[in-house]
């Protein structure tokens, strides 16, 4: 998995006037716990991190808070509810030499069959919760949907991979081919054009000898 590069300051005041503070110099407050260390708390420049925060992707962080190096990943933000601006931050230290459990994006490739049927194609899922190694964690999870049915769905339970272990509960539906309008009508066009086939070769099978 990519990493992403940080770097940060150590702070010591806790009060909401110097938080305000940093958040007006453009800093974000955060945190770093886990791993059986003590918590860091320190602050982060505000535009550092829209390849972070504002990304589909998901990264091992790689945290340099004044010279020391600290190996984590971002687990949870909390953003102000009308401006949106990331308001703070906890990041989770981990431990290269043991698995990680970590949100991966999912890629989708191919052309379902359903939807070639007239269906319409539903991604529910855009990331899955996995736990690996830090050698084994992908950058996205690869999901063929070419034999994707009409109607049919892929759940968490249906994907295996190496040495990555999926969290998500087996019945998480991922993506699904939805039944439309234009797919029911298709169908009902097929089926009544195999009835009217069969219906005229049973017709041919059976008409009498002439006498």
């Amino acid at each position: 998995m990519k990493q992403f590069e940080i770097n940060a300051r150590e702070r010591g005041n806790f009060t909401k006037n110097a938080v305000k503070q940093l958040r007006k110099e453009g800093l974000v407050p955060c945190v770093l716990y886990g791993n059986q260390k003590e918590n860091i708390h320190f602050s982060i420049c505000e535009k550092d991190l829209k390849g972070l925060i504002y990304t589909p992707d998901s990264y091992i962080i790689s945290l340099n808070v004044e010279g020391k190096n600290h190996l984590c990943i971002l687990h949870d933000a909390q953003f102000h509810p009308v401006t949106d601006r990331v308001l703070h931050l906890d990041f989770l230290a981990i431990d290269p030499d043991k698995p990680v459990s970590i949100q991966v994006p999912v890629a989708i490739s191919g052309n379902a069959e359903g939807v070639r049927q007239g269906g319409k194609l539903q991604i529910l899922n855009r990331k899955l919760y996995v736990r690996a190694f830090l050698k084994d964690l992908p950058d996205s999870l690869e999901i063929d949907i070419t034999n994707l049915e009409l109607g049919k769905s892929i759940r968490a339970g249906d994907l295996k991979y190496d040495k990555i272990q999926i969290l998500d509960p087996k019945s998480t539906i991922v993506c699904m081919v939805k039944m439309t309008r234009a797919s029911t009508s298709a169908s009902a066009a097929a089926e009544a054009e195999e009835t009217a086939e069969t219906a005229e070769t049973t017709e041919t099978t059976e008409t009498p000898e002439e006498a």
